[in-house]
């Protein structure tokens, strides 16, 4: 733990330097292939970052992250293009913006409310995220009695498991860096379950930072690379199938540094199948299906059902198998359940100490309360034991002085006897009629 903590301490050093070179040397280079040089050797650097880690999650995410993401979006920014173009405000931003799955809102949404960490903070409590908050600890604990779970329960818990980890990872992300950088940032996850067909699954509700840093490198660039070889449309759908082998190709990078086993082909197999069986329902199926049964389908439960069905099933044939033969998903969720823990006992040890603070400033505070009343009470008696010892006519002021106090205080415990005898009188009226 100590070990993986100090790599975790270089590796963050490591970046912020070199994304800080990328925002003061690079900028000042012209767009194209020089500035793409000068950023070549930090992109070979972050290539290297997540072997540095023994833990699953660590070396996940800094796979995905650094290794993936930023490197995506520096190439594309000494283009003039992605996330990083046009350049942020300050370094704070623009690390911000290159190490982290966010994106600045480009059309922000008008709202009421007087903070602007207020939507995020309401986002954070809202019954949605509790709720899959809570689903994700029942899944995690489901791992401990998982050699009882039928292998077909499996096929669900493995895809249940990776997006509610992502999902509220980058909502944690999404409200935290909202705050942090007062800006509005979009959503990367649009609830995935609800898309009618596999092009709305992985270009308008799964990880939507993807698409953004994918099309403009590969999809716009093919009309142009085929231009006089194919039509516009079969260029197109060429782009799709190549996003797609790009992307499976970027993840079995990402499962090599989670598994440290050579790829197997099984993930790109996935992303390809995906990416073939949606150019084929868009050039031919789709016109067929709808000449056959007479109408085209529109958006219905059955077509959400038969999507989350087709990504289910095949993340469990071609998806998660390497995961699961090297052991990767029970370590992932080990590694959770350990963390939980852990801040569970420091949330608790955090609590003891404040208990334990709060009672001893209490009984300090009414040590020195009761210290300095009695000092007040010895100072008043000996003032009036001289003043009211000196003279007759100080003789008779103590005694107008008590009397006017037994006046004060018998009136003051009257008005008190009344107001307890009404409060009193109240509270069995109401308790009488049952409120």
């Amino acid at each position: 733990m100590e070990e993986e903590l100090k790599n975790l301490i270089k590796v963050s050093v490591s970046v912020i330097i070199s994304i800080s070179y990328c925002y003061y040397v690079p900028t000042r280079i012209k767009p194209g292939i020089f500035r793409f040089l000068s950023v070549l050797p930090i992109c070979a650097l972050f290539r290297v970052l997540p072997l540095f880690f023994a833990s699953v999650h660590l070396s996940g995410y800094t796979a995905l992250f650094i290794s993936w993401l930023a490197n995506f979006k520096l190439i594309l920014f000494s283009f003039d293009q992605g996330p990083l173009f046009p350049l942020p405000s300050n370094l704070t931003r623009f690390i911000c913006f290159a190490c982290f799955p966010i994106k600045l809102q480009q059309n922000p949404k008008r709202r009421d409310y007087f903070f602007q960490w207020e939507y995020p903070i309401e986002v954070l409590f809202s019954n949605q995220f509790v709720t899959k908050v809570v689903i994700l600890s029942v899944v995690l604990h489901m791992y401990n009695h998982i050699q009882h779970i039928y292998p077909i329960v499996l096929f669900v818990l493995y895809p249940l498991h990776l997006y509610l980890v992502l999902e509220i990872l980058l909502k944690l992300f999404n409200a935290f860096f909202s705050i942090a950088l007062d800006c509005e940032l979009e959503p990367q996850l649009n609830e995935p379950y609800l898309a009618y067909s596999l092009r709305d699954f992985w270009g308008h509700w799964w990880t939507l930072m993807l698409p953004t840093i994918l099309l403009p490198d590969v999809y716009a660039r093919m009309p142009r690379i085929t231009e006089g070889k194919m039509n516009s449309e079969s260029a197109l759908y060429l782009g799709v199938f190549v996003i797609f082998l790009v992307s499976g190709a970027l993840h079995e990078f990402l499962f090599f540094y989670i598994t440290r086993e050579p790829p197997t082909g099984e993930v790109t197999l996935f992303f390809v199948l995906h990416g073939v069986c949606i150019v084929a329902y868009d050039a031919r199926l789709k016109k067929k299906i709808a000449r056959w049964i007479g109408f085209e389908f529109y958006p219905c439960l059955m077509l959400q059902v038969m999507v989350m069905g087709f990504v289910v099933v095949t993340a469990g044939w071609l998806f998660f198998p390497p995961l699961v033969r090297t052991g990767k998903i029970q370590r992932f969720a080990n590694e959770a359940l350990l963390f939980i823990g852990f801040v569970r006992n420091l949330f608790n040890e955090s609590l003891f100490f404040m208990r334990k603070f709060f009672n001893e400033a209490l009984f300090f505070t009414g040590f020195v309360m009761r210290k300095l009343f009695n000092e007040a009470l010895f100072f008043i008696g000996f003032v009036k034991l001289k003043l009211f010892n000196e003279s007759s006519l100080f003789f008779i002021m103590r005694k107008l002085f008590n009397e006017a106090m037994f006046f004060i205080g018998f009136v003051i415990r009257k008005l008190f006897n009344e107001a307890m005898f009404f409060i009193g009188f109240v509270k069995l009226k109401l308790f009488t009629f049952g409120w």
